[in-house]
């Protein structure tokens, strides 16, 4: 691997074969040496959900020049994890997550394994993006945001992101797109979550759905009020989840035994 180039490592949680991950490596060509390392079926919903039970494992699928491609059997964080202990020969100079097949706002942060992977590279120390798009289709349309994630990438490149920090970038199903917005995470939530049936062999299953609320619709600044005007919403993620404002409070409690 050339050493002067950018090491862009990426992965995502629809899979190896997903269109969205395609499509990113072909717009960040000429910016670096990229592998990937992507899970071998969709993973999506996977958080930051490690396998410890059974053996992980991984093939490659191709090799280009200053393009590598392989495919993992574990899951998103797994594809971070073992890309950086089995494969690269130094510190990945970026990590990205994506392109995902649906939205990442709001409290869909937490449940996404494409953001899995970029607060995985965070954690080590690495800038790191995630970039979805509002369309589950497996042949959705990512040509209108493809200059945005360009764009992003060379800005992270060149700039860095500070430690304990990501980016959580997300673009609307939209053909023309307005521009980007910095924004913050909107309050949202999801609810009626399951959907019962009844098994044709007997008993009952469950099957996850849901209902999502946008508790906030007309805030400006959050990241959903921008993708519903056809943004592109950028939103700095940090790993450190202390609440700050709490712990003042908290000493003032008789929390003694």
């Amino acid at each position: 691997m050339n050493k002067e180039k950018p090491l862009i490592l990426i992965s995502n949680d629809d899979g190896v074969t997903a269109k969205g991950i395609h499509e990113l490596v072909k717009i960040l060509a000429g910016l670096g040496e990229i592998v990937v390392m992507a899970p071998d079926g969709p993973r999506s919903g996977a958080s930051a959900a490690i396998t410890s039970e059974i053996p992980v494992r991984y093939s490659k699928v191709k090799e280009e020049v200053n393009l590598t491609v392989y495919k993992c059997s574990g899951t998103p964080v797994d594809c971070v994890k073992l890309a950086l202990f089995e494969l690269l020969p130094r510190c990945p100079d970026l990590v990205i997550g994506g392109i995902n097949h649906g939205d990442n706002s709001a409290v869909n942060v937490h449940y996404s394994g494409t953001m899995g992977v970029v607060i995985e590279g965070c954690l080590k120390g690495v800038p790191a993006i995630g970039f979805s798009l509002c369309d589950h289709d497996a042949d959705a349309d990512f040509a209108p945001m493809l200059p945005y994630v360009r764009k992003i990438t060379e800005e992270v490149l060149a700039h860095g992101l500070p430690k304990g920090t990501c980016l959580n970038v997300n673009a609307p199903k939209a053909s023309v797109l307005h521009g980007t917005r910095v924004c913050r995470q909107t309050d949202a939530s999801w609810g009626s979550e399951w959907c019962r049936g009844q098994h044709p062999k007997g008993g009952e299953y469950f099957w996850l759905t849901g209902k999502f609320t946008n508790n906030e619709p007309d805030a400006e600044e959050s990241d959903r009020w921008a993708l519903e005007h056809d943004y592109v919403a950028i939103t700095p993620i940090q790993i450190d989840m202390t609440a700050y404002g709490l712990m003042d409070e908290l000493k003032t409690w008789n929390l003694n035994v």
